[in-house]
């Protein structure tokens, strides 16, 4: 019989990937590839928007897990892309889980990257990667939101490795790019005031589009004197914000997000 300690653990792996069209005046499904955990599922719409659910049937992740998304918006459709729940990523006993995205927008096109929070928890183990690739006529929304553990459970985070990599292109030119790195004693780097002053939950978003310095004050405005900040240049708007747990983030992110969109509401898998 094989010893225990030589049993490789059983890992996750999924690949989803959608490419849209415009027909009839409406964003239409052109591909649709998905493959091991990885599941998309299409809600009906009553608008021109084709909103996309992205599902990790494994439930969370944990050290030695991968799972790549695509996205390829074509000529003059819009995209939202969200996820079921929040990802749960968990103790890592070894190795690292591994998440890719590629996003592609055409001429006209809109894309929305919308996934709800990333939940990590204790000597969790996650890196993170997000490349995109915009026509210039293209529109491009992005949020990403961290809780470090769930407040309302009673759960922190000591230590870990979170490791997260945006690259934002436009005509095959970069316009952003972040690198964010939390690593061993996170409980000790996030309290830091220059860091996270001891909150649990953080989000950036970006807008890439025209729109940009006419949203700038009402996207301040919601941010008012709390934790965070908002600022445009060069057509992209960015915003960072942090909060004391995860229900305070999203009463000021989904309004945020919201104004971003034209006034349109977040996806419904996203609730309050």
């Amino acid at each position: 019989m094989q010893p225990a300690s030589d049993i490789r653990p059983q890992r996750a792996r999924g690949v989803g990937r959608l490419v849209t069209k415009a027909l009839g005046g409406r964003t239409r499904l052109a591909e649709l590839y998905q493959e091991g955990a990885a599941k998309i599922r299409l809600p009906e719409t009553f608008t021109a928007e084709l909103e996309a659910v992205l599902i990790n049937t494994g439930g969370g992740l944990t050290g030695g897990d991968r799972m790549d998304w695509s996205v390829a918006a074509g000529p003059g459709t819009f995209v939202t892309a969200t996820t079921q729940a929040c990802e749960k990523i968990y103790k890592a006993s070894s190795g690292t889980a591994s998440v890719e995205t590629r996003i592609s927008a055409a001429a006209g096109a809109r894309v929305h990257w919308l996934p709800q929070e990333t939940i990590l928890f204790d000597n969790a183990s996650l890196t993170r990667r997000l490349e995109v690739d915009l026509d210039p006529s293209a529109e491009f929304l992005c949020v990403e939101a961290v809780l470090l553990g769930r407040k309302a459970m009673g759960e922190g985070v000591s230590r870990g490795l979170m490791r997260d990599r945006w690259r934002i292109r436009c005509a095959g030119r970069l316009i952003h790019a972040e690198e964010l790195r939390l690593d061993g004693d996170i409980a000790a780097l996030t309290a830091s005031k220059a860091v996270l002053g001891g909150d649990v939950a953080f989000a950036s978003v970006l807008y890439v589009g025209p729109l940009a310095e006419a949203l700038l004050p009402q996207v301040r405005a919601i941010l008012g004197d709390g934790p965070g900040g908002a600022s445009q240049w060069n057509g992209k708007l960015v915003v960072r914000m942090t909060a004391a747990d995860g229900f305070r983030l999203r009463q000021k992110l989904v309004p945020i997000v919201s104004v971003l969109r034209g006034g349109a509401t977040m996806p419904k898998v996203w609730n309050l």
